[in-house]
């Protein structure tokens, strides 16, 4: 599968960390809850953990790569005031 579009997330959290399964179809999250978050992920998206604190999407569709980068920021959106919680790398937190 060639990639063409890379979406890079970053985590920011004392405890906060993410992982996948060794296939890549399951992302594990955790955020600080209770619980381990886990997300199916989309065929056409590829998900890699460079590490535990920093998520790659690749694939080919620009909508369906950014739609499950939405999908895992979501979980834990960034916090304006310490700004822990999930960002796309790169792109600065409004105050």
């Amino acid at each position: 599968m060639a990639t063409k579009l890379f979406c890079f997330l970053e985590i920011i959290g004392v405890g906060y960390k993410a992982s996948t399964n060794a296939q890549g179809s399951i992302l594990y999250l955790k955020l600080g809850f209770s619980h381990e978050i886990r997300l199916q992920v989309t065929p056409s998206v590829r998900v890699f953990c460079l590490k535990p604190n920093l998520i790659c999407c690749t694939g080919m569709d620009h909508q369906k790569v950014t739609q499950f980068a939405a999908i895992v920021k979501s979980c834990k959106p960034p916090e304006v005031y310490k700004g822990k919680g999930i960002h796309l790398q790169h792109h600065p937190t409004k105050k």
